[in-house]
């Protein structure tokens, strides 16, 4: 009789036990050649996106997997939470694959609660940094910086220094989004606090004095919040709100604003002039990763890991027509092998602050509470 020893027990080996059956495949190791079959007996896959880029990578996903039907379902990070855990609550799955941001929440209410899991497909995996395959898969890095219109602001951005849009001259004309109702802004408002040995230096550079706080206000990061929405900083309900503010074309004095530095992609289409502010003291905003995760209780297994592989990229330098409506200035693939778009900063000059989104989740609720204080 033979045997193989792990751990210290003894167990008969398999080659000597045919009545036993052999193990389940890992559907985790298979190719993209091993899942199709299986995924087009599943038929279909559910993606929850917070890009509405998904309706792009649906007909090239048909067009290449006939077959498996990809039904896109676009809405913010926050919906897609909100719906994850009353879904779950509830005993359901409705989505197999979510597209996400705001990574400091899902990380601690979906994937610590078991809600998602992780999935690195091994077409791609040694192709990637450790830090973008653990503990979620990200695709790409997004943004939330400051932008200004090139039109009327034809040698550069107006703003050179982030305090400037608590000045008198940029009062009501700096726009965003409610913090409240979109993670990655709060996700960015509490990134200046974080940052807020860097925000008194840029405030000594730029008023050539040392801050001094207003009474009750715990941090210079802090105060920069305060003095933004006092100087009346406008909310809007959509990037693309603060994108047409920002860029429509014809305004004399528009606003500048933080918005996603890849909608300047739509700039032709839109009529828009929107730029990068990329000359700013400390950061223009901020740069994180958007992360794609598998529902724990997907009806499609298979499928799911098929969509994820696809949304990945092929194997070109620009990861082809399935990563086509990411491969734009603003945004940056986590994939090595696959080149910056040319007409973007690229991210070794980029001065946006990189996420930490441990550190984040600390604090991002006192920060949400010191909003709603301000609203």
């Amino acid at each position: 009789m033979k045997y193989v020893f792990w751990g210290g027990l003894a167990l008969v080996s398999a080659v000597f036990l045919p009545q036993l059956a052999t193990a389940e495949p890992d559907i985790d190791r298979m190719s993209v050649e091993e899942l199709l079959p299986l995924a087009q007996n599943e038929g279909r896959v559910t993606v929850y996106s917070f890009t509405s880029r998904i309706a792009r990578v649906e007909k090239e996903f048909e067009k290449t997997y006939p077959g498996v039907d990809l039904i896109p379902s676009d809405m913010s990070s926050t919906e897609q939470i909100a719906r994850l855990k009353t879904e779950a609550a509830a005993g359901i799955s409705n989505a197999d694959v979510v597209y996400l941001s705001d990574t400091p929440v899902v990380l601690t209410e979906l994937l610590e609660k078991g809600l998602i899991q992780n999935y690195v497909p091994p077409r791609v995996e040694d192709r990637m940094p450790n830090e973008f395959k653990v503990p979620l898969l990200a695709p790409r890095l997004s943004t939330k910086v400051l932008m200004y219109s090139k039109e009327a602001y034809p040698d550069g951005s107006p703003i050179k220094n982030l305090w400037q849009l608590t000045a008198k001259e940029w009062k009501g004309r700096v726009v965003m989004v409610d913090p409240l109702q979109r993670g990655d802004y709060l996700d960015l408002m509490t990134e200046f606090v974080l940052r807020s040995d860097e925000m008194a230096k840029a405030y000594q550079t730029q008023f050539g004095k040392p801050i001094e706080l207003d009474e009750g206000v715990d941090s210079v990061g802090a105060q920069f919040i305060v003095d933004l929405f006092e100087n009346d900083v406008v909310i809007v309900g959509s990037s693309d709100d603060v994108s047409a503010a920002i860029g429509r074309k014809g305004q004399k004095a528009p606003p500048v604003g933080f918005t996603t530095y890849s909608d300047m992609r739509d700039n032709e289409r839109e009529g828009w002039a929107l730029q990068v502010a990329n000359d700013v003291e400390p950061s223009n905003g901020i740069i994180f990763p958007a992360v794609l995760a598998i529902t724990t209780k997907t009806a499609h297994p298979a499928a799911a890991r098929l969509a994820i592989d696809f949304l990945m990229g092929d194997d070109s330098k620009n990861g082809g027509p399935s990563y086509a409506p990411f491969y734009v200035p603003g945004d940056y693939a986590a994939r090595t092998d696959i080149e910056s778009h040319p007409d973007a900063v690229p991210l070794k000059d980029l001065v946006s602050w990189r996420v930490d989104p441990a550190a984040t989740a600390k604090l991002r609720q006192s920060i949400g509470d010191l909003i709603l204080l301000l609203q």
